[in-house]
């Protein structure tokens, strides 16, 4: 030690580096002269200086742990000075492998996983054995680069060292396995640990619902010895993500009988379920408990309480959410004009827009989507142009598919067909099957059956199973009484094991989803439900209305045809929501398909008779009934 303090001090060369050269030349005992040794002792960026001060604390005989030991790990340890922090580390009370421990979580949590990695190799190579503490640095910096490669050599060192019965490594190292797409390996280990606890099983089942396998998460759910809050979530947000927001509900129950309280996430995702299934009451319960518990600050709630108010048919609930956030995001803003778009405010809609650019909130492409689902909506043509064009020129957004989309829609449902074809040909982007669906769409109301034909002669490649567009084909052949054309297509379906998606609606009494389907007499109220359209059907006879049979696009009798209108699901729900909702209570229906020209004009004419406003959400957007009209003008 001697000489290794001889030869630091002589090869010191203080002309190089003033601070210190300035430094040994004061007062040691100062004030300022302290301040400066304290500074230089934490503010070392190289070996070189490093070793100048050390050997300032080998003269000055002060102890080593006065140097910052994290600091001397990381700026040793990617060079030839390695060995010379192990020198270092040898004279300080605390256990080497502490510090370098210190350095891989800096790193492991930082900007720089690959650096963690790089360092346990050091430690490694210069014999330094890793404990637990190093293996779970490494792993998660292996988690982050997604790097299975050395996720499995580190998995090694673990079963070498005997540190198989840690359940945090064993549980870190599922994580890796799952994280990187190594299920198999993942369900193997984790098949094989003697110990697991709720993070073993929650880790599987997170992975496992990323990967949207949630009949193995669910049954994985099934087996769970104790649930915790993040299981239920797990497997709540699951269902929701894969399009089953009904088991989503009905999990949130058992969840509630089971005594648990949702946290912010479980929130997040009950009030998506709501939204998709139109659940408001529940919806409305969730937003009180969320206000109860603290959680009506996180913008992510208020977020999705917007987008559930707005799906349930309540923009006024909506606006509300909107008009007490306390920090809004882009999302917010976006969300509140998509809604005004789809509930028939194009105007009220273009007014928030204004707003937002006004007081400096940049517009991003899902904004544009909503501006111009309004313009659509209402028919806006001049106004949809303009937003387009600002997208590119104002904002530097380059307009993607759903924005093309939103323009094809706009041209085909104002009937500018051949613009919208043209449109559709221009595109600098391959068309997709919404874009031509939208053509299709327009063709169907205004009559345009060989525009039609061209846009099916793409579908049927792009989508080839997606019903829909046979049928709207269809129906066009049938409008234009070209049965033979009708019963070709149909056979085309049935040749291609395409089926039709049946007509259905839903309505929510009392917290429960009752739903109808087209032509359906096996509710249990059906009678019930039948003799109270004949009341109704007489009553609007009075004020005018005739059966509109144009729209069942059957080649039958007349009679048949007001049979099959009447049985139309939204009918059905209406119906049935007159009969269990209190008089005066709004009616909210949800329909699975577009809203037929005949249900349209009905519900206008029974929302004046029973002095109800009645909500329908559509395939497409909302309709308000009230007082004998609806707030999209009839243009939908």
């Amino acid at each position: 030690m001697v000489h290794c303090v001889s030869f630091l001090c002589s090869s010191l060369p203080f002309h190089s580096s003033p601070k210190l050269q300035s430094h040994y030349s004061t007062d040691h005992h100062s004030p300022a002269s302290e301040s400066l040794r304290i500074d230089l002792l934490h503010k070392f960026n190289s070996p070189f200086e490093l070793k100048q001060v050390h050997a300032h604390i080998i003269k000055t005989n002060t102890h080593h742990s006065i140097l910052p030991l994290t600091r001397v790990g990381f700026v040793c340890a990617f060079t030839s000075s390695f060995e010379y922090a192990h020198q270092i580390f040898e004279h300080v009370d605390k256990p080497e492998i502490f510090v370098w421990n210190s350095c891989l979580k800096e790193l492991a949590q930082g900007d720089s996983p690959n650096d963690a990695i790089l360092l346990f190799y050091q430690m490694i190579q210069y014999n330094i054995c890793p404990d637990t503490f190093t293996c779970s640095f490494v792993l998660k910096a292996c988690s982050q680069l997604l790097d299975l490669l050395h996720g499995r050599i580190v998995h090694g060192f673990i079963e070498k060292l005997g540190f198989q019965s840690n359940l945090f490594l064993q549980n870190t190292i599922v994580h890796l396995y799952a994280s990187c797409g190594a299920m198999a390996d993942a369900r193997l280990l984790f098949d094989k640990m003697s110990q697991r606890d709720t993070v073993t099983w929650n880790i599987m089942i997170t992975q496992l619902v990323k990967r949207e396998d949630i009949e193995g998460a669910y049954a994985l759910f099934s087996e769970m010895p104790e649930r915790s809050v993040r299981s239920w979530t797990s497997m709540i947000a699951g269902f929701v993500q894969c399009g089953k927001p009904k088991e989503a509900v009905e999990l949130f129950t058992e969840m509630e009988e089971a005594g648990l309280s949702p946290n912010e996430v479980t929130v997040v995702a009950v009030l998506a379920a709501c939204a998709d299934l139109g659940s408001l009451d529940l919806g409305r319960r969730i937003h009180e408990y969320s206000n109860i518990s603290g959680f009506g600050r996180n913008t992510r709630i208020c977020n999705t309480l917007i987008d559930m108010y707005i799906k349930c048919g309540c923009l006024e609930a909506a606006s509300r959410v909107f008009g007490d956030m306390e920090e809004r995001t882009i999302v917010s803003w976006s969300a509140m004009i998509q809604g005004l778009a789809m509930h028939g405010q194009a105007e009220e809609a273009m007014r928030l827009f204004d707003k937002m650019i006004r007081i400096g909130v940049k517009p991003n492409g899902v904004t544009f989507i909503g501006i111009l689902h309004a313009c659509s909506h209402m028919g806006l043509i001049n106004q949809g142009r303009m937003f387009f064009s600002s997208m590119t020129r104002d904002y530097g957004i380059i307009p993607k598919i759903e924005h093309y989309g939103c323009m094809v829609d706009l041209f085909s449902r104002a009937g500018l067909l051949q613009e919208a074809y043209e449109f559709i040909m221009n595109m600098p982007i391959k068309p997709n099957g919404v874009v031509w669906g939208a053509l299709l769409g327009g063709c169907r109301v205004h009559k345009n059956i060989e525009l039609a034909e061209e846009a099916i002669k793409h579908l049927l490649e792009l989508d080839p199973a997606n019903d829909g567009y046979y049928v709207v084909l269809s129906n066009i052949y049938a409008e234009a009484k070209r049965w033979e054309d009708t019963a070709r297509l149909r056979k085309l379906m049935r040749d291609r094991g395409v089926k039709k998606t049946p007509g259905w609606s839903s309505i929510s009494v009392d917290g429960m989803v009752h739903e109808f389907v087209a032509g359906d007499e096996t509710h249990p109220q059906a009678e019930e439900i039948f003799q109270m359209w004949e009341k109704l059907f007489g009553k609007m006879k009075l004020k005018g209305y005739v059966p509109n049979t144009s729209v069942v696009l059957l080649d039958v009798e007349e009679s048949e045809k007001e049979k099959v209108l009447f049985r139309h699901s939204e009918k059905l729900a209406l119906v049935f929501g007159l009969m269990k909702t209190p008089t005066g209570t709004p009616i909210r229906i949800m329909k699975n398909l577009r809203v037929c020209e005949d249900c349209h004009a009905a519900l206008k004419l029974i929302s004046e008779i029973v002095q109800r406003e009645i909500v329908v959400r559509d395939r497409n957007r909302f309709h308000c009934f009230k007082d004998g009209s609806c707030s999209c003008g009839d243009y939908w």
